[in-house]
């Protein structure tokens, strides 16, 4: 999946850019992913994670 937190599935967010004239243009959000090596079933993987998770603690590093 493009773009998506491999652990929480936080995907990009829409909403509006707001002008100071109140003028309103779609605009996307998208999270802060960062790839990582981290273990999963014992063995070293990269996945992209999203910072909410590695700051959390739900992802042990691989060294």
């Amino acid at each position: 999946m493009a773009f998506t937190c491999d652990l929480c599935s936080k995907r990009r967010q829409s909403g509006n850019n707001v002008s100071h004239a109140n003028n309103k243009t779609k605009r996307v959000f998208k999270p802060n992913l960062q790839p990582v090596r981290a273990l999963i079933d014992g063995q070293p993987k990269r996945i992209r994670v999203c910072t909410r998770c590695l700051r959390s603690g739900k992802v042990q590093k691989a060294v």
